[in-house]
């Protein structure tokens, strides 16, 4: 999707503070963070929302948990939460996941 903040950042059209990437996902630190960690799982694909999700999307949404888990474990987090939006509390129509640590103040 072409005017998808997502996808720009994707692009490289807007700038982001990648903490991993591979050919199917990126992991960026939250420019607006409600812990001390909350890091950003995002597909390469666009997805609009877990909503939007097909048959064919079933090992991509997968590996975005690999992913989670695998910078959680950089970041030495021995817990932390995954949180998933969709619907009206989805404030980017792109499905990604939140990666936050135990401190968070509030859910994103």
């Amino acid at each position: 999707m072409k005017d998808c903040l997502f996808c720009r950042i994707i692009r490289g059209e807007k700038p982001a503070d990648f903490v991993y990437q591979d050919d199917k996902a990126v992991a960026l630190n939250n420019p607006y963070p409600q812990a001390k960690t909350h890091i950003l799982v995002i597909p390469r694909k666009h997805l609009s929302s877990i909503e939007g999700m097909e048959k064919e999307d079933e090992s991509l949404v997968g590996h975005l948990f690999r992913v989670a888990k695998k910078v959680a474990q950089e970041k030495g987090l021995s817990g932390y939460h995954l949180i998933i939006n969709t619907g009206e509390v989805q404030e980017i129509p792109h499905l990604h996941l939140h990666l936050v640590s135990p401190d968070i103040k509030h859910l994103p």
